[in-house]
């Protein structure tokens, strides 16, 4: 089952992540769900993204799987992290004018304090067009709670 996630930073004075935040008009503004074991996402791109002609950018789309790896830190494993890996793959081109874009990603694996996701990046069509596998040093909830302003779990999720 879906479910929605909130994003609960938006209350922080300030808060202009590119990835996620709503109120930063050149940012990504992209929303999660969390579905099963995933954590999804879909995005309408604008053509102010473009690495070439109608062509999203590469840095744009490592950016998109690097943000769903947080948000999956943020909801599955209920603690902040850095990343601190990217090992990405631009498989097939993807187009800023040729519908939404699909994001997925789920845990592979913890290595102690190590979080490795994979995630990937579809175009309108479901073609699998980009993936990373992220790593990610996660804190534990006390020093996420003091120093990275994670609100827990809770507040991620609609009553």
């Amino acid at each position: 089952m879906m479910k929605k996630l909130n994003n609960p930073f938006t209350r922080l004075e300030g808060y202009r992540c590119f990835g996620c935040s709503p109120d930063n008009p050149l940012g990504l503004g992209l929303t999660f769900s969390e579905d099963g074991e995933y954590i999804v996402s879909t995005w309408s791109p604008k053509a102010h993204f473009q690495g070439w002609l109608n062509v999203l950018h590469g840095g744009i789309q490592a950016t998109m799987m690097d943000e769903i790896a947080s948000w999956l830190v943020f909801a599955k494993l209920k603690t902040s992290g850095v990343t601190s890996k990217m090992e990405v793959r631009l498989k097939k081109t993807v187009y800023t004018n040729k519908g939404d874009i699909k994001l997925k990603a789920r845990l592979k694996e913890m290595n102690r304090n190590i979080a490795v996701i994979e995630t990937w990046l579809y175009n309108s069509d479901d073609e699998l067009c980009a993936s990373a596998l992220m790593h990610y040093y996660t804190y534990s909830s006390e020093v996420a709670r003091e120093k990275l302003w994670y609100p827990g779990e809770d507040a991620f999720y609609s009553e």
